[in-house]
């Protein structure tokens, strides 16, 4: 898994965005979101510039954390 840091994220509306942007790029991904922190960790068979592009898409611009 890789952690995203989703600087725009906090609510529940934002959290399934950026879940369905996952499924949609990789319907097998795992995608588990943390509100609080603002970051999603996320395990996806697509290379991480199709995760950042995908959720800039979607409206969640995102970097890797840590």
């Amino acid at each position: 898994m890789t952690s995203y840091s989703i600087p725009e994220m906090n609510c529940g509306h934002c959290r399934a965005a950026v879940e369905t942007a996952m499924r949609e790029l990789d319907p097998s991904a795992t995608v588990a979101v943390d509100l609080d922190s603002r970051t999603a960790e996320i395990a996806s068979a697509a290379p991480d510039e199709a995760v950042r592009a995908k959720l800039a898409e979607a409206g969640y611009p995102a970097q890797i954390a840590g």
